[in-house]
């Protein structure tokens, strides 16, 4: 079995042990849907090679019934080059992104991202993409994650890196520097190009 196929049997595990534990009553339920959850914690902590307590710390601070996580990227262009941060954690370089809060629209989650990530100002002119990070070619990821690419337009602003974004720069998409593949792959910002010089093509999904 491939390790991205292991890990996904070990998520969806965990899925439903957190929406076992979200909805029932029944003590010995909430026995089994624990102990399940552990399992999954040891498994996954095991296979990865990561700590076992940061990982049951994962598991049990997501509380409710499962779903996917949202994040979100802005592709903004300016005379053909794309908008890149590098991030501080990694030191490599991404579209502009990050979690949807809780209360945002989509739109507006990706607008406070690129103006908080990148200092420049922004409108949205397209959704272009919804795709699941699990097909697109990212490292494995303990949680399920939806990606939502908007094409954004420039509209004020300046480069200002902060805590966790040390540059800001524009590239040439055929001359991409280092990619924080965890966040944006090099294929993704192509694609994202050919949205921009097409604004009719349909949004990808999937």
């Amino acid at each position: 079995m491939r390790a991205r196929d292991w890990l996904d049997r070990v998520i969806r595990v965990q899925a439903i042990a957190q929406s076992g534990l979200a909805y029932t009553s029944d003590p010995y339920d909430r026995e089994r849907y624990t102990q399940i959850r552990e399992i999954c914690a040891e498994a996954l902590a095991l296979g990865a090679d990561e700590d076992i307590e940061r990982v049951r710390g994962l598991f049990t601070s997501e509380e409710g019934y499962a779903t996917p996580k949202v994040d979100v990227r802005a592709a903004a262009f300016r005379e053909g080059k794309v908008l890149l941060v590098r991030e501080r954690s990694d030191g490599l370089w991404t579209l502009p992104g990050g979690w949807a809060d809780v209360g945002d629209t989509p739109s507006q989650a990706v607008l406070k991202e690129l103006r908080e990530e990148s200092g420049f100002e922004g409108r949205v002119l397209k959704l272009a993409a919804a795709l699941d990070r699990d097909a697109q070619g990212h490292p494995p990821c303990p949680w399920r994650i939806y990606k939502l690419f908007f094409i954004c337009e420039i509209t004020g602003g300046s480069a200002s890196p902060n805590l966790e974004i040390v540059d800001v720069a524009f590239f040439d998409p055929e001359r991409l520097p280092p990619m924080s593949i965890n966040r944006t792959t090099p294929a993704q910002v192509r694609r994202m190009l050919e949205h921009y010089l097409d604004p009719g093509l349909p949004a990808d999904f999937d």
